[in-house]
């Protein structure tokens, strides 16, 4: 087998990785793309290699702005505190640690999605004083929020992916 060739296979296994990684904040999800393309430049050169990463840079931009949209227009939609923004993005960080107390099922994938409605929540509940069914509603609005982003980069991750496979035939 030829370096190109293991080094083509190296790439896509990189870009592949970026599908589930756009599901899971754990994992680096649309950056993986441009690491693999530049993998395929290492073994090509800049010349032929140039399409794929600027497809995977193009990615990675959209991927950026669907979160920032995805995150942003649902709370601000019920006029959400900026408070409500640190608290999901705190209650996403002890989600994903697995420092909320034992959950019986999904563990840690399950309080990547709880943590964040907990911390926006509270924090909205804090903010707002006296309104808890405002402050629930923006909890939900922050994880619909969160599971439009993933499925959206996740699509643009597998069209990362396709688009490479088509670059690079």
């Amino acid at each position: 087998m030829e370096p190109a060739s293991l080094l083509w296979w190296l790439a896509l296994a990189i870009q592949l990785l970026a599908i589930p990684g756009a599901l899971l904040p754990v994992l680096p999800g649309l950056a993986l793309l441009p690491l693999g393309a530049l993998v395929w430049i290492g073994a090509v050169g800049w010349s032929a290699g140039w399409p794929p990463l600027l497809l995977a840079g193009v990615l990675l931009v959209l991927g950026w702005g669907t979160e920032a949209l995805a995150l942003v227009l649902g709370p601000a939609r019920l006029q959400a505190s900026r408070w409500a923004a640190l608290g999901a993005g705190l209650g996403l960080v002890v989600g994903v640690l697995g420092l909320l107390p034992a959950l019986p099922v999904g563990g840690p994938l399950l309080g990547v999605l709880l943590g964040p409605f907990l911390g926006a929540s509270l924090a909205q509940g804090l903010a707002a004083r006296g309104a808890p069914g405002r402050a629930l509603l923006v909890g939900f609005a922050v994880v619909a929020g969160m599971l439009v982003s993933r499925l959206a980069q996740a699509l643009l991750a597998l069209v990362g992916v396709v688009g490479f496979l088509w670059l690079t035939r």
